[in-house]
């Protein structure tokens, strides 16, 4: 699959620089990317994207400087200067792409308000899906992030084919503060969707046994609405000993054809056991996984580990599990150490953290309110201004 990034804001653009390390380090060419941002510091950290894939918006408003967290702001400007947005992804290449990825924090200024303004123009210009990868703000970086990201939110979710949440809250370790939690998190990020938007490009690990390709992934989220990620990573395989060959080949080769079968059943259980835990285990966003409409399992490995039976079994599993009946799956082979397992829930229905974020956004809504009613009220003692 390949998939054109744009990184709105700080944290789209630092996980979309990842994105493209990664793919230079895999030599896949699988990915390609722009950043977007009010803050031009924010611009030149970055490493990986070059300096003419890195457009400031907003110089004439904020002078290079940011919204800070007015998201409003950030929407306006994404909104007066969409042509020139636009421009640099038509100067990128379009042609052979399978979708665009929208990245973006959703508690800030910038992203938040600029994703969805972006997600519109692009499904109104081009046929390909739009997808979008929201974080949301954990509780302790404060209300305003929070209302800031659930204004986000229930736009993008109307603007976007599909949008992926990844909630900073539920990935934070216990007595870690958010500023220190970033780098790690944004690893865990790119790691998951690394996997799946990689699905049917063929590499030097060769075909899988059962191919996914763009188009299984596109139809997985077609429902639209809010979907998260599972994944799950193997032991370290260790690698076979070669068999030596002499007076008792054709024994060996007895044994062997006895062996296969074993590890053909071992192999299997490995890979149900991984999707399983995939599943089961911390999502991007923790919700009622039985809730969800579509389900994708995706495994990638060494070719020797897939199989076929394993993979099988694996969709049944998940399909008996959400509310939907339509599950994908498949595998494709690389050179790792590793089998990787990940499972797309799409479209799905009870997100509590989604609802706790929406009550907080209402109860700040209603304190601001009430601020400035306050603020209006406080010098109001018939005492004339010296000047209207």
């Amino acid at each position: 699959m390949r998939v054109f990034f744009i990184g709105f804001g700080q944290a789209g653009g630092k996980i979309v620089d990842m994105f493209i390390e990664q793919d230079k380090r895999m030599q896949t060419q699988s990915f390609r990317g722009i950043a977007v941002n009010t803050a031009r510091t924010d611009l030149m950290g970055l490493k990986n994207i070059e300096l003419k894939d890195r457009l400031l918006i907003g110089q004439t408003v904020v002078k290079g400087h940011g919204v800070g967290t007015d998201n409003v702001t950030g929407a306006r400007v994404t909104a007066d200067e969409i042509d020139a947005i636009i421009n640099a992804v038509d100067s990128r290449g379009t042609h052979d792409i399978d979708a665009f990825v929208i990245i973006a924090g959703l508690g800030g200024g910038t992203g938040s308000g600029g994703s969805p303004v972006l997600a519109r123009h692009l499904k109104r210009i081009y046929r390909e899906p739009v997808y979008a990868i929201g974080i949301l703000p954990a509780p302790e970086e404060g209300r305003l992030y929070s209302y800031n990201a659930a204004r986000s939110l229930s736009t993008l979710v109307n603007e976007a084919d599909n949008t992926f949440i990844f909630d900073n809250s539920a990935w934070k370790n216990e007595g870690e503060s958010v500023k220190d939690a970033y780098s790690r998190l944004n690893d865990e990020i790119v790691r998951r969707f690394g996997v799946l938007f990689r699905a049917g490009e063929v590499g030097k690990g060769g075909v899988g046994e059962m191919v996914v390709d763009s188009s299984e992934v596109i139809n997985t989220l077609r429902g639209g609405g809010i979907s998260t990620v599972g994944y799950a990573i193997s032991e370290k395989i260790s690698p076979r000993t070669k068999q030596s060959q002499g007076i008792f080949s054709s024994l060996v080769r007895k044994k062997e054809r006895t062996e296969e079968v074993l590890t053909g059943e071992d192999k299997s259980a490995k890979i149900i056991a991984l999707v399983r835990r995939a599943m089961l285990g911390r999502l991007t966003l923790p919700c009622d996984y039985s809730t969800a409409e579509r389900g994708l399992v995706l495994l990638a490995g060494p070719s020797e580990e897939m199989d076929r039976k394993g993979v099988e079994k694996s969709k049944s599993w998940v399909e008996e599990n959400i509310a939907g009946v339509e599950v994908r799956g498949g595998d494709y082979p690389v050179q790792s150490e590793y089998v990787a397992a990940v499972v797309v829930l799409a479209t799905i229905g009870n997100a509590p953290r989604i609802t706790d974020l929406l009550e907080i956004a209402k109860s700040t809504k209603e304190d601001v309110l009430k601020s400035k009613e306050k603020r209006s009220t406080m010098f109001d003692d018939g005492i004339e201004p010296l000047f209207e």
